[in-house]
């Protein structure tokens, strides 16, 4: 079925959904009435029924609905919609914050080169990264939870680089975190870092690193590698 906006979605939806995935709904179909969904819900059968509705419509449940009752079963997108209810729970939580993100490689435009190797940003990367990066970046397309993820990074203490100018035009700020890059095989790279202008969330679905040594080098990545990053506070 064509799947609607998910704006109806709210923290109502959420609840009701995290109750279906408590009872087994994230491992397959699993029967319920939305007289039973009321009561957990502590609401009306009607209430239940709309909850439902909305969490179908937006593509977070498959529903079939027999004569004593439905099946539903939580989908990809509903099991990411609670992960980032339960990253939102892990910041308030967690001593020694940590985001973890995943994705794939991909080639950038060749734009990272050319801005990492301005003296305006290198000099900076010298003093506040401790290293002078390898000109160029490791692109990274988010899976859809990332992206949603991504947000909690700003949760964590960044290292700043400051905008600069020089005769011919501008350069704004960015933001760096420490980051480990690790491969699908379990090799590790220590000593990178994220880099993102600052106050912005243009492209959000894709994450550049940068680091002293050429990562796809350095552990053998190529288009299409799956890596997850661990990102930290300075």
């Amino acid at each position: 079925m064509e799947r609607t906006a998910t704006a109806a979605v709210g923290h109502d939806e959420l609840a009701a959904l995290k109750h279906l995935a408590l009872d087994g709904g994230l491992e397959g179909d699993l029967k319920i009435s939305c007289a039973a969904l009321a009561d957990r819900l502590d609401a009306s059968n009607q209430t239940a029924s709309r909850r439902l509705q909305r969490l179908e419509s937006a593509g977070y449940l498959d529903r079939d609905t027999v004569a004593d009752g439905q099946w539903v079963a939580v989908t990809d997108d509903g099991e990411a919609a609670l992960r980032a209810e339960f990253e939102d729970y892990r910041r308030i939580f967690e001593t020694e914050p940590e985001v973890e993100l995943e994705g794939t490689v991909t080639s950038g435009m060749g734009e990272g080169r050319h801005y990492i190797s301005l003296p305006g940003y290198s000099r900076q990367f010298e003093e506040r990264l401790g290293y002078e990066p390898f000109p160029g970046t490791l692109n990274v397309d988010l899976r859809e939870d990332s992206v949603r993820r991504r947000s909690a990074v700003a949760s964590l203490e960044p290292v700043h680089i400051d905008g600069w100018e020089d005769d011919e035009r501008t350069y704004g700020p960015a933001v760096c975190h420490p980051a480990t890059v690790e491969t699908a095989d379990g090799s590790t790279y220590e000593g990178a870092h994220t880099i993102a202008p600052e106050r912005t969330h243009h492209d959000d679905d894709q994450l550049e690193l940068i680091a002293p040594a050429k990562l796809r080098d350095a552990l053998a990545l190529a288009d299409g590698d799956h890596v997850t990053i661990h990102v930290e506070g300075r």
